[in-house]
């Protein structure tokens, strides 16, 4: 089994999602549980970019893959980075982002989920997103991390290639033991935020920064619940006085 994971903008504009756009995306989900995903959910909501995430055995990869780019395409206000998929990578545009990860057999799907939105295609998040990649690998319960986002095109199971252009990466981890959730997102979550200009933000928040910088949402996947990890790390990292 996989935990495969698709960010793309198709926002009517460039620093948020409408409530609208939301509903839709939700509602046409229920298309990709017909073609046998076990879970299907909007994950994160980052500035104008948004995540659909999917358990899926890995022979339906393709299949699952293709559906939520469908659901991207009868959802969109915008085609976006939809517009960048192509069959050939000599053709590919920016795109949507993509990431995987093996899930162990017998174990229960929980996993992590990072996207993030940069307002002027802030090279540097690259950067950012393999720090979070980094942090995770070789935890103890983490027991696969999506791979390292390269300079390169990308062919994404069931959909076709984008560019090397495509920004705003998606990160996902697998995880084992639902008590190791909050250790190994507390590990990407601050290994991100450990790099220059980048803030962490709830899901759903718009982009309100000033060009040059990164923001990020987390989110946990848990018995088909959606959890902003924002709203726990914060509490716990206040100082106590």
């Amino acid at each position: 089994m996989k935990v495969t994971a698709i960010g793309a903008d198709i926002s009517k504009n460039d620093v948020s999602c409408s409530s609208k756009l939301v509903e839709t995306i939700e509602k046409n989900l229920q298309s990709v549980i017909e073609l046998g995903a076990r879970n299907a959910e909007l994950t994160n909501v980052t500035g104008d970019d948004v995540v659909v995430t999917a358990f899926v055995e890995d022979d339906l990869l393709e299949v699952v893959n293709e559906g939520l780019v469908n659901v991207l395409k009868m959802s969109a206000e915008n085609l976006g980075d939809l517009s960048g998929i192509s069959d050939n990578p000599d053709d590919a545009g920016e795109g949507i982002s993509y990431a995987e990860a093996s899930i162990r057999k017998d174990f229960y799907p929980d996993a992590i989920i990072l996207g993030f939105d940069t307002y002027g295609g802030e090279p540097f998040v690259a950067d950012v997103a393999n720090s979070a990649i980094e942090a995770a690998k070789g935890m103890k319960n983490c027991t696969d991390v999506s791979d390292y986002i390269e300079p390169k095109p990308r062919k994404i199971p069931g959909v076709g290639y984008v560019s090397p252009e495509t920004d705003d990466p998606v990160v996902v981890a697998a995880v084992e033991n639902i008590e190791s959730v909050g250790v190994i997102a507390g590990a990407m979550i601050g290994a991100a935020l450990g790099n220059k200009n980048v803030y962490l933000v709830e899901r759903g928040t718009t982009c309100n920064v000033l060009p040059g910088s990164v923001i990020f949402s987390a989110t946990a996947l848990m018995n088909g619940n959606v959890i902003d990890l924002a709203v726990p790390f914060e509490n716990k990292t206040r100082i106590l006085r």
